[in-house]
């Protein structure tokens, strides 16, 4: 089973962080000095007597052994201070006693909720449990830790003390109670950063050219709430506030940091803010990670002061972060303008690009709630970002600029909550092929590029990808002011002939549809408007369309059920004013007869008039109708996303897991590789999974004698280590008759050999029933973990390229999606007279293969192709499985 990777940093519920590693034999005095912290309350709570020898409970507690006898520590200052053990006790495959000691200035923090998770889950993978815990009656904390875990308790009460009994397996309550209280621990940490009562900018300049100078006049100029407090060794006021020469003269407690020096002094400013007890640094210095060995060296020793002490990182290598609460008014970046208050929530991972990102938002009159610029995520991250905005009250809809994944699988738990109440719109840069990996499969040579992993991340997650920032913006704006569509069905209305032409196709071409109006709509519309005028859809009023027209237009073609959005185009004759229409179309929306988003688009050198967004109503407006209908195509399709049920991942009881271990297990022993065919066939087998008869022999003599036994035509394939695509190498032979195995057999074996490959054996297999061949894999992406890939399969799945990928974990309903997007599906219903296939028995192979590689990280890859889908089921006919070790991973609730 895969090993956890400790030292593990957890995030506590204040939103500080502790470090969490294995006992050592050392660490018996530090344990002692610890347990005899403890007040005598607490002491008796914890051993039932105040005159315990706690000499001999330090000594028990560093005896361990790492399976039957494991401890746990929780360390934290620069001085590795151990403020809390954790450990179990007992028998692999017998129960264990759990038992815990907080020091009491640590206690409810949440040290002990995430220590019982990692015993448990060191337990688990060691076959020890239950456990069991002795808890006095009076220990109110202890009780609420385990009854809050999510674990199914049992308790019995006996003289003295409550007998606490539960599995060491985490159950899905368990873990999401886990995910709960690691969303509330980064809303904490988020907000230290956001809401801080106190700021410091270390580094703080008389020069408003400069970095230092223009954060400390930002925040003031802005109006922030709180104390601010520069620090210059070189100068006793700066910008007419007192300076201090370092942060530890600062008279009184500092939130925050603003760390503004060469990187080479970071170092020593985050030791005195630890020293300080700063709760939360910003640092805006370059020449870290981002510029080679060095500086990855440099940010991992600032990063392990911070740790150590629980202060929380943005950056470094960033431009800062901003409030726009009027309680706050938090304006800590070096931007030269200031967005207005709004509704956006805005990441960036690049710096320079958030300066642009905050011009752009003021000039279009965006208003962001927040702003957080990430840079190299040393420590807070776009995750910790998004569960802050997730519970913000002041934030409707989420923006990120991306340049990469730290951990994306949990940005897509995230996300997949999130995005069904928030909308999240992304760019994430890197769309080459330079991410290509070397496969040795059909299925990683399908997404043999990072960006269609990420494609699939972020359409799964239901994230709304845009490639540039305008169109980011131009989505958002859409997002904020409007309702969601409950359709693809646009109404265009327009004075002129051709936009609306432009307007439609590009609707069309993004898979919105522009409906025929409904007879009565039509006859409406001919009430009022010129004879002249194309009432059909899209309706143009022609160019002598007056501003009472297009209030008037505006309503009726809102109140037609296949209407599920407006693009209103306004091309200006000379005649009627822009901000005349302007002003019919905001107060026709105000008063529409039903909830429909409405976009707009002015053709015009003097851009938007403002009109558009006075009196309580906004509505977003583009350059061109192809912007309209872009945005509108991406906010149709996350709404239908968002609607839409989430679906069941299925359990598949019925597969024996550990037989797969097993199988494995003996193939990593040996080295990993490609598994051999009788190991594929026990491997599918274990999971149900539906191979054809697969029968494993040496010689042409065995491959007949094997035939005969099967009295049908059969397909006869070389074992040759190193040959990957058979048919090419000639090592395949179909519709054999059993009489005719022998000789096909050996002139396979003498092709094989002129190619100088090395034969082993031969795989016979009766021939399946006609039927559509598809594909079926898995590539272990070593950040996304398993992408699974459903697609066209036979000799021709390269050639066309007709897949959809999926991570895991796959829901029913993933699944069917999946297969029903394919260009190719129309196969499987039945084309052109064929018989109709057995879909359903696809989907099943889609989701037990995901559930499989979710379940054994050790597949690294894996080909089913072709699996033959008939009237009468799927049959995997060919399959080829990967192995390789899988590497540690990180313990539950560790950064």
């Amino acid at each position: 089973m895969t090993a956890l990777a400790y030292p593990a940093d957890v995030v506590l519920r204040d939103g500080s962080t502790v470090r969490i590693r294995p006992v050592a034999p050392g660490d018996r005095d530090a344990i002692l000095a610890m347990l005899r912290s403890l007040s005598p309350e607490a002491r008796e709570l914890r051993f039932f007597s105040r005159a315990t020898d706690l000499a001999t409970e330090a000594a028990r507690a560093v005896d361990c052994d790492g399976s039957a006898r494991v401890g746990l520590v929780a360390v934290t200052g620069l001085d590795s201070r151990i403020v809390a053990h954790a450990g179990y006790f007992g028998r692999v495959g017998e129960s264990a006693e759990v038992a815990f000691a907080v020091a009491d200035g640590s206690q409810g923090h949440g040290i002990a909720t995430i220590l019982l998770g990692q015993l448990s889950e060191i337990a688990e993978r060691n076959a020890v449990g239950p456990f069991e815990a002795l808890v006095a009656p009076e220990n109110a904390r202890m009780i609420e830790v385990l009854r809050e875990s999510g674990l199914p308790v049992r308790t019995r009460t006996e003289p003295g003390w409550i007998r606490f009994e539960f599995p060491t397996s985490l159950s899905e309550s368990a873990i999401r109670r886990y995910e709960q209280r690691e969303a509330m621990a980064a809303r904490a940490a988020i907000g230290t950063f956001l809401a801080p009562n106190a700021v410091a900018v270390i580094g703080a300049s008389r020069e408003r050219g400069t970095i230092g100078g223009a954060i400390l006049h930002g925040l003031v100029e802005y109006g922030f709430t709180g104390a601010v407090y520069p620090v210059n060794p070189k100068a006793s006021s700066v910008g007419s506030i007192r300076a201090y020469a370092s942060i530890l003269d600062v008279p009184g407690p500092v939130d925050l940091a603003v760390v503004v020096v060469p990187a080479a002094a970071v170092a020593q400013v985050a030791r005195e803010c630890a020293e300080k007890r700063v709760r939360a640094l910003v640092i805006i210095s370059a020449g870290f990670s981002e510029v080679g060995e060095a500086g990855v060296a440099r940010q991992h020793e600032v990063l392990e002061i911070c740790r150590a002490a629980g202060m929380r990182v943005i950056g470094p290598n960033c431009m800062g972060i901003m409030n726009t609460d009027p309680t706050v008014r938090l304006n800590a970046t070096f931007a030269p303008l200031t967005p207005p208050a709004g509704r956006i929530g805005f990441l960036s991972q690049s710096g320079a690009l958030g300066i642009a990102v905050i011009d752009h938002a003021a000039q279009r009159d965006l208003g962001l709630s927040s702003f957080i610029s990430v840079g190299n995520k040393a420590d807070i991250s776009g995750n910790d970002a998004l569960q802050y905005w997730e519970s913000d009250p002041r934030t409707d809809v989420i923006l990120l600029y991306l340049e990469s994944f730290g951990n994306p699988r949990k940005f897509a738990r995230i996300t997949r909550r999130l995005g069904r109440t928030k909308p999240i719109v992304a760019v994430k840069s890197g769309r080459s092929v330079a991410g290509s990996r070397a496969t040795s499969s059909h299925t990683g040579a399908l997404i043999a590029t990072s960006d269609v992993t990420v494609d699939a991340l972020f359409r799964d997650a239901g994230v709304i990808r845009t490639d540039t920032l305008a169109e980011l913006f131009d989505v958002a704006e859409l997002l904020v002011d409007q309702p969601l569509p409950t359709g693809r069905g646009v109404g265009i209305l327009t004075n002129a002939g051709g936009p609306a032409i432009l307007c439609a196709d590009a609707c069309e071409a993004r898979g919105l549809s522009v409906p025929a109006l409904s007879p009565e709509t039509q006859a409406e519309l001919r009430s009022f408007l010129p004879a002249d005028a194309a009432v059909a859809g899209p309706v143009d009023m022609i160019a002598s369309a007056t501003p009472e027209q297009y209030a008037r237009a505006i309503h009726v073609l809102a109140a037609d059920a296949a209407v599920h959005a407006l693009i209103v185009l306004f091309t200006p004759p000379l005649v009627t004013r822009p901000e005349q229409v302007a002003t019919a179309i905001r107060d026709a929306v105000r008063t529409l007869p039903r909830r429909v988003p409405v976009l707009s688009v002015f053709l015009s050198a003097k851009g938007v008039p403002r009109e558009m967004r006075e009196n309580g109503v906004r509505i977003p407006a583009y350059t061109y109708p192809e912007d309209a209908a872009r945005a509108l195509a991406h906010v149709a399709e996350y709404a239908e996303r968002r609607a839409r049920p989430q679906g069941e991942v299925p359990p598949f009881d019925d597969a024996r897991r550990d037989e797969a271990s097993s199988i494995l297990a003996r193939a990593l022993a040996r080295g990993g590789g490609w598994l051999e065919p009788d190991e594929v066939r026990g491997l599918f087998l274990s999971w149900k999974l539906p191979l054809v008869r697969t029968e494993v022999v040496a010689t042409p003599d065995d491959a007949a004698r094997v035939a005969a036994t099967m009295d049908v035509p059969v397909a006869l394939k070389a074992v040759a280590p190193g040959v990957i695509h058979k048919t090419e190498a000639g090592a395949v032979r179909l519709d054999v008759a059993p009489s005719e195995v022998r000789a096909a057999a050996s002139e396979v074996a003498e092709r094989i050999a002129a190619s100088g490959a090395r034969l082993t054996g031969f795989v016979v297999q009766p021939m399946a029933a006609s039927g559509v061949e598809m594909l079926v894999g898995v590539v272990h992406d070593p950040l996304f973990g398993p992408v699974v890939a459903c697609g066209a399969g036979g000799t021709a799945v390269e050639l066309l390229k007709d897949v959809k990928v999926h991570l895991t974990p796959l829901a029913d309903l993933d699944a069917k999606e999946m297969v029903r997007s394919l260009a190719t599906f129309p196969l499987l219903q039945g084309y052109r007279g064929a018989p109709a296939t057995d879909v359903g028995a696809l989907e099943d192979v889609v989701l037990r293969i995901a559930a499989m590689a979710d379940e054994h990280p050790e597949i690294a890859e894996l080909d089913a192709n072709p699996v033959i889908v008939s009237a009468c089921g799927a049959t995997i006919v060919d399959a080829r499985v990967r192995v390789a070790p899988p590497g540690s991973v990180r313990p539950l609730a560790a950064r």
